[in-house]
């Protein structure tokens, strides 16, 4: 074995073995979750568009596909930003050609937005060819192995989301320990 192949996994010490370690599979999520980042990064810049615009968009066009019309406040609830800045999106998003907004079809003081034909032809040419290789590989798998593979990431997210409220709570005592002290002053 040479020194870059026995240094080059995380526990590189532990004895070699046939099996993923768990070292191995938190690191393949690691590196899948960086080529995702870089291929989201590569989608945004091709199409000229910012994360959350990326965002309202998948959301218009999937909404879109189940026949569901979207107001500027059903955006914004899904995005969880102000109304205020919905509407400097729906500029942005009217402006790259990706949306337009409508009149309302039974309500006539509302509006609606809709992606345009272009915008779903753009997305699909941009993420076409990925979607189709991924789909392919969860095709080949098993039942067995995909309720696994769900269960898995299923699992990983929770320890996120456990983190991300934990983290909350820790700024939230940490606020209240800084209101009370400087109260006391």
């Amino acid at each position: 074995m040479t020194a870059p192949e026995e240094f080059g996994r995380s526990g590189y010490w532990y004895p070699e073995s046939s099996t993923a370690s768990t070292v191995d599979v938190l690191n393949m999520l690691r590196r899948y979750r960086a080529a995702e980042t870089a291929m989201r990064a590569r989608t945004r810049a091709s199409m000229g568009m910012n994360e959350t615009d990326l965002i309202a968009l998948r959301f218009l066009l999937r909404e879109q596909r189940a026949g569901r019309i979207v107001r500027p406040i059903d955006l914004a609830r899904v995005l969880d930003i102000s109304t205020a800045s919905t509407t400097t999106l729906i500029d942005r998003l009217e402006k790259g050609g990706h949306a337009r907004r409508e009149p309302h079809p039974t309500d006539r003081r509302a509006g609606v937005v809709v992606p345009t034909v272009s915008s779903d032809d753009e997305v699909r040419e941009t993420l076409g060819a990925m979607h189709r290789r991924m789909l392919a590989l969860v095709d080949e798998m098993s039942d067995a192995e995909r309720a696994i593979v769900t269960r898995f990431l299923a699992g990983m997210t929770s320890a996120i989301e456990e983190a991300s409220d934990l983290d909350q709570e820790l700024r939230d005592v940490i606020r209240s320990h800084e209101e009370s002290e400087g109260a006391g002053e």
